[in-house]
């Protein structure tokens, strides 16, 4: 996939990995998170409808978010939140090698979801309309967030919400009908990176921007100025013609992790000490 944002030094990203239900193939997954350290799951609503795997498999599946299902009143809202986060279970097991059921989810104070126990592996969610889309990275942390590309948001008044300066002098220096595609592009680029790192709608649109003409970018400040220089890969995709995906996959400095098997969470060398320590104490206790 041809990115229109800078790269970290021999950042890519693949294709989106389309889905189609749990016994769908799951080998592109590691295979993309092994050659760019990140992978990017669409899959539709539909294939992961909750009434599909029964409410006693449906509870094990959720974990923890059984309870939250639960009290989730509008059909609409259960459904997806169960889909998105059975999805979200399967195609972390696939990259840790572990069964979904074994897969918990935790949840930081904006709501950015995480993996229980699983440092090593980062994850974002997103959907719109019928779409769930999913981001998994070994290296540093992701953010993905989906729109239909039909969506109207110029002239709407959201630009006035939404741009820095620089970006809406940018965007109305565009052919007519370029704007809406420039500004469709920065709003997914935003919630992308907004939930990359962790603050959501917390942290407000018209304080930090990009490119609106697609051309090379990091995070720019209001005046267009350079905010981030490297740190950062930005993405823009279309898939299947009706959607406009927005990836952001920040470099946590530490080089890409090669292992992302849950039986690999703790260095072996440190498992042998702490064995050969609880064997020294052993005796002394008796």
């Amino acid at each position: 996939m041809t990115a229109p944002g800078r790269r970290t030094p021999g950042r890519t990203l693949g294709e989106p990995i389309a889905i189609c239900g749990p016994s769908a193939g799951w080998s592109r997954v590691r295979a993309d998170l092994d050659r760019h350290g990140a992978a990017v799951l669409c899959a539709r609503q539909d294939d992961w409808r909750p009434e599909g795997a029964g409410a006693r498999r449906l509870r094990a599946l959720l974990g923890r978010d059984w309870e939250r299902y639960r009290e989730l009143t509008h059909p609409k809202a259960r459904t997806r939140f169960a889909a998105s986060r059975v999805l979200l279970k399967f195609a972390a097991a696939a990259a840790l090698g572990v069964r979904p059921q074994s897969v918990e989810l935790g949840y930081g104070l904006t709501g950015r979801p995480c993996l229980r126990g699983y440092d090593g592996l980062h994850i974002s969610l997103s959907h719109t309309d019928d779409l769930l889309l999913v981001g998994l990275a070994g290296d540093g942390t992701i953010g993905v967030d989906a729109e239909r590309t039909d969506r109207v948001l110029y002239g709407s008044g959201l630009g006035r919400h939404m741009c820095t300066p620089y970006e809406a002098q940018r965007i109305e220096a565009l052919p007519a009908a370029e704007r809406n595609p420039a500004l469709l592009r920065l709003w997914t680029l935003k919630e992308a990176y907004s939930k990359a790192i962790g603050l959501g709608m917390l942290f407000p649109f018209t304080d930090f921007g990009f490119s609106p003409d697609g051309a090379p970018t990091d995070v720019l400040r209001p005046d267009g100025t350079p905010g981030t220089v490297g740190a950062w890969a930005f993405h823009t995709v279309s898939f299947a013609g009706r959607y406009t995906l927005g990836v952001a996959v920040g470099d946590a400095g530490f080089g890409r992790t090669a292992d992302l098997a849950a039986a690999t969470a703790l260095d072996p060398a440190i498992v042998d000490a702490l064995v050969a320590a609880l064997d020294e104490d052993e005796p002394q206790a008796r």
